[in-house]
């Protein structure tokens, strides 16, 4: 019996650009939608991975979490240094052009790294570095 991986939570406090840019520019399918405004929670995921999902969720809602903190979170999603996460494609080259032709934030063009990948990267629009490696 493994463990797998069910969800990750991405902070958004842009709920409509942050689905727009999972849903459209990636092709992920919305799952669940809960909430309204930008008290929302919404589950995407690849359409031929029902049992993986992403969950776009707002920011610095947790329970006993100070002023300052909640501005710390804030400052660091600005500065795009909150949270990342690195997704795979079989088509690197077609995924980038796709996502770029959006008007989604570039950080990296496609490169192979010193470590062993080829990837790309862009900022989603609540400033979460989304790595994406070519299969």
């Amino acid at each position: 019996m493994g463990v797998f991986i069910q969800s990750t939570l991405l902070p958004a406090d842009d709920p409509e650009a942050s689905l727009a840019f999972y849903r459209d520019a990636l092709g992920f399918e919305v799952r669940l939608d809960v909430g309204r405004g930008t008290m929302r929670w919404i589950t995407l995921g690849p359409k031929d991975q029902p049992q993986t999902s992403i969950v776009l969720y707002p920011p610095a809602i947790e329970p006993g979490l100070t002023d300052d903190e909640r501005r710390t979170i804030f400052e660091l999603m600005a500065k795009g240094s909150y949270a990342t996460i690195i997704l795979s494609t079989e088509d690197l080259a077609g995924t980038f052009e796709r996502v770029q032709a959006t008007g989604a934030d570039v950080v990296q063009e496609p490169a192979d790294q010193d470590y062993g990948v080829r990837d790309c990267a862009f900022r989603d629009p609540a400033g979460n570095l989304v790595r994406i490696n070519q299969l």
